[in-house]
């Protein structure tokens, strides 16, 4: 739950499209939600100048002038699956996490292209509006069966998969084109894998289900209707300029296809489009995601995402952060590692880092804890860096300033169930070294290692860390100026090398105490190194 205790402190949603009344309930009451039309840049830039977080589907454009005027924004969450309308480079750079929900709408879009083929092949829309006209004209709309047709898929992502699954019962032969898709997985559908050419020239009907990149636009043009049969359908329900609009409206005049189905366009709301007007031309204005229950699943999935986001979780969906989902084995130890860079970097007392190495040990390794890298990343420049740091951004903080970053993963951990280790290579030589675990029912945070001493004390809010030439009277000593201070000791710890007399004590306190305390501590005490690490905010 994010823990406000003012209604001005909450954070702040925009909502800057309709959205499904299932978004607010799924944000609940912890959020102030505000709307505004997302569409209108007079009324979007100011609107998102305060916010933390803002909602879309495709009509707001969050472009790189949009983010830089919203200079509290921690995530932007598209309600659907296409990002085409967010910057997510710029994005990125400003530390602002991009989700989307893209699983809500595979079901809508498979069954409305399943729709569209089987209008196609019937004459539905153009039966109907001649019925509308008062006429009846059975033979002219006259059809085709489907049983026995070729069906082509372009993309057998989960969208191409789900329309395979619904056209197989139909007694079609499916074919398909998709270079990252196993025969296995093909086969598994009942689809035979072929290249795309054989595609073109053997299907009846052709439905693409790409993504939008400079590599597919313009996918099926000219030189691809050519080879198609003339009474081949072709049907776009993906991205707009999939199909070259220019070359399917000459095609299509020319008698070179026999018809086409389109609910997405290069520029939408799509206006003067010349094949819209042609009778074997079925079109509908971007409906692949509009059904009641694809837009309940998607603002139900972003307001999930969101509530994550504003509450510092790490959210594995997100389309801008390297990595997957979380294992729930794996989860406990995204907060500990984020600690643990914190104290990392405290105790670096300023010092730059060229290198840091996050190790993994335990029965987690075998597991993606990519996560666990992001996240003591995010925790080692939290305290250093003028910027917003976020998991979306730590990465290229690190790459800017020079830092090299390694993963290290081993399933052998000689104490402990599973251990955190981050090492620090340090600019002027030398190395810093910190270890955690969690432990017990209640997940709780423990300290391990600091620079080679074993510990295993409780991480709290307030933690000072000391090095330093053991000798008597330095524990009273520290007691004393902090009870001077005001300053509870609410436990505390000491690890000593026996040979050389050097310790480490781990001191947990109930408030911080001010640079001048821990400056005169570290005196007194002679630290090699000392910090007070404050984890409350």
């Amino acid at each position: 739950m994010v823990r406000k205790t003012s209604v001005t402190e909450k954070p702040v949603v925009l909502i800057a499209e309709e959205l499904s009344p299932a978004t607010i309930e799924a944000l609940g009451p912890d959020f102030e939600i505000r709307t505004t039309n997302g569409a209108d840049r007079s009324q979007l830039l100011p609107a998102i100048a305060d916010v933390d977080a803002i909602l879309v589907r495709s009509a707001t454009q969050v472009d790189e002038e949009a983010i830089a005027a919203a200079k509290k924004l921690k995530v932007i969450a598209r309600a659907g699956v296409g990002l085409d309308n967010v910057d997510i480079k710029a994005a990125t750079a400003a530390g602002v996490m991009v989700v989307n929900a893209p699983t809500s709408n595979v079901i809508s879009a498979a069954e409305l292209t399943v729709g569209h083929i089987l209008g196609l092949a019937r004459n539905i829309a153009p039966a109907d509006a001649s019925m509308k006209a008062g006429e009846w004209k059975r033979s002219k709309y006259s059809g085709v069966e489907l049983y026995e047709k070729t069906v082509g898929i372009i993309g057998l992502g989960r969208i191409g998969g789900l329309v395979a699954e619904r056209l197989k019962a139909f007694g079609t032969e499916l074919i398909a084109y998709d270079p990252f898709v196993t025969s296995a997985r093909a086969s598994s559908l009942g689809v035979e894998l072929v290249e795309l050419d054989e595609l073109i020239e053997r299907a009846d009907f052709i439905t693409i289900h790409m993504p939008r990149t400079p590599e597919t636009m313009g996918m099926l043009n000219a030189d691809s209707f050519k080879k198609m049969k003339k009474t081949a359908f072709v049907v776009n329900v993906a991205r707009g300029g999939l199909i070259d609009e220019a070359d399917l409206n000459d095609a299509l005049r020319a008698g070179e296809i026999a018809g086409a189905a389109v609910d997405v366009f290069v520029k939408e709301p799509a206006k003067n489009v010349p094949f819209v007007e042609l009778p074997n031309v079925v079109t509908t204005p971007h409906l692949g995601a509009s059904t009641a229950e694809a837009q309940e699943k998607a603002g139900i999935s972003v307001a999930k995402s969101v509530r994550l986001a504003l509450e510092g979780d790490l959210v594995p969906d997100a389309v801008n952060i390297a990595g997957g989902a979380i294992d729930n084995a794996v989860r406990p130890g995204v907060p500990l590692a984020e600690n643990l860079g914190r104290i990392l970097t405290a105790l670096g007392t300023g010092e730059a880092f060229t290198r840091v190495e996050v190790k993994i040990a335990g029965e987690i390794a075998s597991k993606d804890v990519t996560s666990l890298k992001l996240s003591a990343l995010k925790g080692v420049f939290t305290d250093v860096v003028s910027e917003k740091v976020s998991y979306v951004n730590a990465p290229m903080i690190a790459e800017q300033r020079g830092v090299t970053v390694d993963l290290v993963t081993t399933e052998e951990s000689e104490y402990f169930r599973n251990e955190t280790i981050l090492t620090a290579a340090l600019a002027s030589g030398g190395t810093l070294q910190v270890a955690g675990t969690v432990t017990g029912p209640k997940l709780t945070q423990k300290l391990t290692r600091v620079n080679g001493y074993d510990l295993e004390t409780p991480i709290t809010d307030h933690l000072l860390v000391l090095e330093y030439e053991d000798r008597p009277g330095m524990i009273a000593a520290m007691g004393t100026l902090l009870g001077s201070s005001s300053i509870n000791i609410a436990g505390m710890q000491v690890s000593r090398e026996e040979k050389s007399n050097r310790a480490v004590s781990v001191l947990a306190l109930d408030s911080a105490p001010t640079p001048e305390v821990v400056e005169s501590i570290k005196k007194i005490v002679s630290a090699h190194r000392g910090a007070i690490v404050d984890l409350s905010n």
